[in-house]
């Protein structure tokens, strides 16, 4: 650090008003990303079912209908004027840009299971040639046709609407979002800052780290799928680290020049000091959001890819573009005061008061603390596990409303069956197979090549007109319509029966669609999640050991993370499984689950910012050890020299995320929520709470390492 401080120093112009300039220039590319980034990406890359989907449309040219629409006419689908209208409404659609092909009841020879069961509304499968432009052909759709068509009703479903609908809305939602956070941030940090220059600096930091960001994401976007969502933690993150690593660094500097140290000097000894524990954070946070690089789904990897992008450039621009800042500010980094307190750094008060009382009765406070934590972490026992469908919007989207006439009048999933890719299979198995698989609980109809089953015996013969809907390159295709929610936990129980249905006599038997793409995405998640822990605990414990030379804080450390964590997991299940709080946080839909990837990413993002807290309070504890201090008043001094900074800390990064409960997407109104408790769960319950007391009763037993590690620790340790 003290190399570095030397070139900013020497340097402070060029160092700043190049880095802003870098900045700037790659900004042409970074606003070009928006347009390049995708929704989805919760599936498995390397399942069965994705494997299904390619050779669907490699060998079978059949792709699952982007688009599914429902024409509801006010009399029989039947009646030769509904037919009409019916076969004008292909050709209509035809006319869309993007639609590549339609189907529907009438063109599938009017096919029961493509009717409702009161007679009156039928199917239509749309697919989009331009995978690109979903989200404008569906617009497209819903402009022309939205609001019927002659005299029936048009309602338009499928994954690609949701995806429209979800772009929509979000971005609405953001715009609304930073309407009502940013007004507030300002107050906040103004009052945090002390002053409106020093106030403007943490701004300048995450203002750079932002724009910097989406040059790299335009980059991704050129070589792989990059969600859309990582523009969404990339503003939360480059704010709230922002706020994290100028408040620590601009108060080190105003209490290191009321020592009487000369600007200069002060500016060296903030980047040795708060500098050297903005690195360490930073990289420690980089390394907990790299562990979603070991999960499969390209949402979780594109957040891991914007988490740590965004975490770089923070870094970047907190030890180079604003100390040189601080450098040639000096004092008038204190210009147009608005709260002297702030302005003023003290070396004893109200947080040393509390990190004193807990020390005095630190049995009592464990006891009540970990007791409150577990009540909350026994709210998520039962969580259920899901994926986002349809009802991550609000009830009443035109989306939502058309797949409950699906749910609610047509008997089986037509639009979203089970398919079977079996190799060497003769008819006689296939016979055999289809109908083991239509005995299994929720399945509707089983159609094959050679006859329609349901109920376990065939219903009628089948020999389709074009064999190679069936039979292609050496597989042969089985349907199944079921009846339940294929992204929910009924689509994963069918999912696992049909898989258990002996097809021993095939050489390999593939099982996709819907229900099993949502199974194996679960799955996916479930079997990268014990290396995705190993990864975070292991590197966590090594990394706080080489910052305080001590095995007892870095377990300390992981396991009061983890309990933080478990108590946030049981808050959201209470509320978004339980369907609470709604009169604060605006109606949404309750599934009964809670959304696997959203949830893996606020676990692994909230983890990291403790991390962040967690190095924050013992750079300041260890630092008071160092100099010669007993554990209770370090740990006195260590709080009140970075209480009220993770405080202020946690709430300016609260209000950024809480501001997300206005939107009318569920899952962005969890993430809000959940990275907003969890964080302000942290910087209270845990660091002013239980970390002082659990200090207190270690005592001496804190800086323990045994004398190899001792020696491992002065040789490759971070200390001065």
């Amino acid at each position: 650090m003290k190399n570095l401080a030397k070139f900013v120093l020497g340097h402070s112009k060029l160092v700043l008003f190049g880095f802003v300039g870098l900045v700037l220039a790659s900004s042409i590319l970074g606003f070009q990303a928006f347009g390049l980034l995708k929704g989805g990406g919760y599936d498995n890359p390397n399942a069965d079912s994705t494997k299904v989907t390619a050779l669907l449309s490699s060998e079978y040219n059949i792709d699952q209908a982007e688009v599914v629409a429902i024409l509801d006419f006010p009399r029989s689908a039947d009646d030769p004027l509904s037919q009409t209208v019916g076969t004008a409404f292909t050709g209509a659609i035809k006319k869309i840009k993007s639609v590549s092909s339609v189907e529907s009841y009438y063109s599938r020879g009017h096919a029961p299971a493509l009717k409702s069961t009161d007679g009156t509304a039928v199917y239509y499968f749309i697919n989009l040639d331009d995978k690109a432009a979903q989200a404008k052909a569906v617009d497209d759709l819903q402009a022309e046709f939205g609001s019927g068509f002659n005299d029936a009703a048009v309602y338009f479903a499928g994954m690609a609407a949701v995806t429209s609908e979800l772009n929509t809305i979000i971005k609405d939602d953001i715009t609304l979002a930073e309407a009502i956070a940013v007004p507030v941030l300002i107050v906040l940090m103004l009052f945090v800052f002390g002053s409106l220059i020093a106030a403007g600096l943490p701004l300048m930091v995450g203002g750079l780290a932002i724009v910097g960001s989406f040059f790299f994401i335009w980059l991704s976007a050129q070589f792989t799928d990059t969600s859309v969502f990582g523009i969404n933690l990339i503003t939360g993150m480059g704010l709230g680290l922002g706020v994290d690593y100028a408040l620590l660094m601009v108060n080190r500097f105003r209490e290191e020049r009321q020592t009487g140290m000369d600007v200069s000097a002060a500016v060296e000894r903030t980047l040795m000091t708060a500098g050297r524990t903005v690195l360490f954070s930073g990289f420690t946070v980089a390394i907990v959001l790299g562990s979603m690089f070991l999960f499969p789904q390209y949402f979780l990897r594109s957040m891991g890819y914007a988490g740590l992008v965004v975490v770089v450039l923070a870094l970047a621009a907190s030890l180079l573009a604003l100390p040189a800042a601080l450098n040639l500010l000096g004092d008038r980094v204190n210009k147009f005061v608005v709260y002297k307190g702030a302005v003023k750094q003290v070396n004893d008060g109200i947080w040393a008061d509390i990190a004193r009382s807990v020390m005095a009765k630190p049995v009592r406070v464990v006891l009540v603390a970990v007791l409150g934590l577990g009540s909350l972490m026994a709210l998520g026992t039962g969580v259920q596990f899901g994926q986002v469908d349809d009802r991550v919007l609000p009830a009443n989207n035109r989306v939502v409303l058309a797949t409950n006439v699906i749910r609610d009048r047509f008997e089986g999933r037509e639009a979203s069956p089970v398919e079977f890719l079996l190799k060497g299979a003769t008819d006689s198995e296939v016979e055999a197979y289809a109908k083991k698989i239509s005995k299994v609980s929720h399945v509707v109809q089983v159609r094959t090549n050679v006859g329609v089953f349901a109920d376990g015996v065939q219903l009628y013969p089948y020999s389709p007109a074009d064999p190679t809907v069936y039979k292609a390159s050496g597989y042969t295709r089985i349907v199944a319509v079921h009846n339940v929610e294929s992204r929910s936990t009924d689509g994963l129980d069918l999912t696992k029966s049909i898989r258990a249905v002996d097809g021993s006599a095939f050489d390999q038997v593939l099982v996709g669609g819907s229900a099993a793409v949502y199974t194996d995405s679960l799955q996916g998640i479930e079997r990268s999640l014990p290396w995705a822990l190993g990864w975070i605990v292991l590197a966590t414990l090594i990394l706080l050991f080489l910052f305080t030379g001590s095995f007892l804080l870095p377990l300390k450390a992981v396991l009061l993370n983890f309990m933080s964590l478990g108590a946030t997991i049981g808050f959201l299940s209470w509320v978004f499984i339980g369907g609470q709080l709604k009169f604060l946080l605006g109606d949404f839909q309750t599934t009964g689950t809670i959304d696997t990837s959203s949830l893996v990413l606020i676990a692994v993002l909230t983890f990291g910012l403790s991390m962040d807290y967690e190095l924050f309070l013992l750079s300041r504890i260890k630092e008071q050890h160092d100099a010669g201090f007993d554990t209770t008043e370090s740990v006195a001094l260590g709080l009140q020299k970075s209480g009220r900074i993770i405080t202020a800390a946690a709430l300016v990064l609260g209000v950024s995320f809480i501001s997300f409960i206005t939107s009318g997407v569920s899952i962005m109104k969890m993430m809000g929520l959940g990275i907003a408790f969890a964080v302000l769960l942290d910087a209270t319950v845990v660091r002013a709470l239980l970390v002082p007391a659990l200090m207190r009763l270690f005592g001496k037993a804190n800086w323990w390492a045994p004398k190899w590690a001792q020696a491992v620790y002065r040789k490759i340790g971070l200390h001065d």
